[in-house]
């Protein structure tokens, strides 16, 4: 969808969702949502976050077999902040801010009292600082990468 768009168009978009703390395809489909005032149940909202986890780990691992470390920690991040998000909108929860993604992750540990849950979520933290100051090692990158899709497998069972 966001490949179609002229680079100015992008950049402005892009800032907009940062500013909200979302992806670009996130904020494009919650504005034409609004926009066009369709409200979603929380199992299509769910199902957004899914796909757009799904979508944003086969882009890691794209840029990751392209050498692009960068990206592939911000998709890595992506993926990450999208699976925690579909565990939020089934409880009926819409996540805002980091904060808030960082609470539902220590809430999500506690109902299931599986710590290793937190701990993969600090991989995903590790990727989103790289994607800004691009300072983890290439094993380092790959790693957390892998420790996304076990956390992803991990929740995805919790749908």
């Amino acid at each position: 969808m966001v490949e179609v768009l002229s680079k100015k168009l992008f950049e402005r978009l892009l800032e907009e969702a940062r500013k909200r703390d979302m992806s670009v395809e996130e904020f494009i489909a919650e504005s034409l949502l609004k926009v066009l005032n369709i409200s979603l149940d929380p199992s299509d909202k769910v199902e957004l976050h899914l796909k757009l986890c799904e979508k944003y780990l086969r882009e890691a691992e794209d840029f990751l077999s392209k050498k692009d470390y960068v990206q592939a920690s911000e998709k890595g991040w992506g993926a990450a902040t999208q699976i925690v998000k579909a565990l939020a909108a089934k409880e009926g929860k819409e996540l805002k801010s980091h904060g808030e993604l960082h609470k539902e992750v220590i809430r999500i540990v506690k109902e299931t009292g599986d710590d290793e849950i937190r701990l993969l979520w600090q991989s995903a933290i590790a990727l989103h600082q790289n994607f800004y100051e691009n300072w983890l090692p290439l094993e380092m990158v790959e790693k957390n990468i892998g420790d996304i899709k076990k956390l992803v497998e991990k929740l995805k069972k919790l749908l």
